[in-house]
């Protein structure tokens, strides 16, 4: 943001999130144009019309493909002005080697911060009439790095400098402006190494500091 601009914030935000799963649909803080709002992970589109339809939406929102976003029902509308910025160091990835999945943390090189780019609608339940903040990540294709590591799907998140965020997140501009921001991320403003195997284990805690520490060993992905 531009130092003179003011934003609002609208939240009140005491997690800590270190890995936590999309489809627990965490609340985290993204940025719009002039404020900060609260917003679960997985868009839920205007046109769903029940609690049903909108979880079922949901679970299949957590990521929007930057080439087909236009055409998707789920997300076509909302490129156009509903766009923002989700604010992380980094972010987890997982590459195959045979069938073992190795996890990887990726972070700037430079240790700042990834401004990710995303989209997103409010949603009003027409029964109830309990509306909910919801967004989606935006994906592109992987640069060369991340060809390396995600080698199952080769995709990447958005990812924005910093100067292209008003941008972004102006709901008036061009969308052809918005089309040539969506590409991969050079890979020399990026680094990445293994972590700990407990990173693909849903059924523990992996929402802790010590998740994103760095691993070595080769013994700690041997599939015996």
């Amino acid at each position: 943001m531009n130092a003179n601009e003011s934003v609002q914030c609208e939240i009140n935000f005491d997690d800590d999130y270190y890995l936590v799963s999309g489809f627990d649909h965490p609340k985290l803080p993204i940025i719009k144009q002039g404020k900060i709002e609260l917003s679960e992970w997985g868009l839920i589109p205007s046109f769903a019309y029940s609690d049903e339809m909108a979880r079922d939406i949901r679970e299949k929102t957590l990521n929007a493909r930057s080439d087909t976003i236009h055409e998707k029902p789920s997300y076509k509308s909302a490129i156009k002005n509903q766009r923002a910025i989700l604010v992380v160091d980094g972010f987890f990835e997982w590459q195959h080697e045979g069938s073992t999945k190795i996890p990887y943390y990726i972070f700037p090189k430079d240790n700042t911060v990834f401004n990710i780019g995303c989209i997103y609608n409010r949603w009003t339940n027409k029964l109830t009439g309990e509306t909910l903040d919801t967004f989606s990540i935006i994906t592109t294709d992987a640069n060369p790095m991340m060809e390396v590591i995600h080698n199952s799907k080769k995709r990447m998140p958005l990812i924005l400098s910093k100067s292209d965020i008003n941008t972004w997140i102006n709901p008036n501009t061009d969308i052809n402006v918005i089309n040539n921001l969506m590409k991969p991320y050079p890979e020399t403003e990026m680094d990445a190494y293994r972590i700990s195997k407990k990173a693909s284990n849903p059924g523990i805690n992996r929402n802790y500091p010590g998740i994103k520490d760095r691993v070595d060993d080769p013994k700690e992905y041997s599939p015996h």
